[in-house]
C-alpha cells in the first residue's frame, strides 16, 4: 500500500508541474514557467528546440503577440520508472503524456494568430533534490483551426477581465493565502 500511495503522490506532483507550466504560459509568468524545468532541461516545440533559458526567451516573444492564450489540459498520463519489487528505492524518472487544446487570440487579423490547436506534450520528468521537474519536452501538434475575427466577442465591461501578468486577480487571491503561483 505504501508503494501505491507513493506512486499516486509522485503522479500528482508531476501533474501539478504541467498545470503550473500552463498557468505560467497563460499568465506570462516566465519565472513560473522556468521553475517547471530542471536548469539543464531541453524543450523541442517544433519551431524552437533548445535549453530552458532560450525557450523562455522564445516563448516570451511568441506570447507577446497575443491578447490571450488559454491552455486546457485534458488528460495527463504518467508512467513512473519501474523499480524492482524488492527495492525500496523511489523512482527518479517518469514519462508523461499530456493531451490538450490551446486557444490563441491576437488583435492582429492574420489567420495564423487567431487559432485553436490540439497538442500533446511528451515529457521526461526527473526527480532531483526531492522534486519532480521536466528534464526534456517534445511538443507535438495534433491539429489547428483558424478562428475568424468575427467569431470572438469581447468580455462585457461589467465582468472582471483576465490579465496576462502579475496584476491578474489570481495573484491577489494567492497572496491573501500567503502563497504564490509556484506552490
Amino acid at each position: 500500500m505504501e508503494a501505491r500511495l507513493s506512486a499516486l503522490l509522485d503522479q500528482q506532483d508531476i501533474r501539478d508541474v504541467v498545470y503550473r507550466y500552463c498557468r505560467g504560459i497563460d499568465r506570462r509568468d516566465f519565472d513560473l514557467v522556468r521553475s517547471c524545468y530542471h536548469k539543464d532541461a531541453t524543450d523541442d516545440h517544433g519551431s524552437f528546440s533548445g535549453g530552458v533559458e532560450d525557450f523562455v526567451e522564445w516563448v516570451e516573444g511568441l506570447t507577446a503577440r497575443y491578447r490571450f492564450t488559454m491552455h486546457l489540459v485534458g488528460q495527463i498520463f504518467v508512467e513512473l520508472e519501474s523499480r524492482p519489487a524488492h527495492t525500496s528505492d523511489l523512482p527518479n524518472a517518469a514519462a508523461a503524456e499530456t493531451v490538450g487544446v490551446s486557444l490563441h487570440r491576437s488583435d492582429d487579423t492574420k489567420p495564423y494568430l487567431n487559432l485553436a490547436t490540439g497538442f500533446r506534450y511528451l515529457d521526461r520528468f526527473e526527480r532531483r533534490d526531492g522534486g519532480w521537474k521536466i528534464a526534456s519536452r517534445k511538443a507535438l501538434g495534433e491539429w489547428s483551426i483558424q478562428l475568424p475575427p468575427d467569431a470572438w466577442w469581447d468580455i462585457p465591461e461589467a465582468q472582471i477581465e483576465s490579465r496576462r501578468d502579475g496584476t491578474d486577480p489570481l495573484y491577489a487571491l494567492l497572496a491573501s493565502l500567503g502563497t504564490s503561483a509556484k506552490n
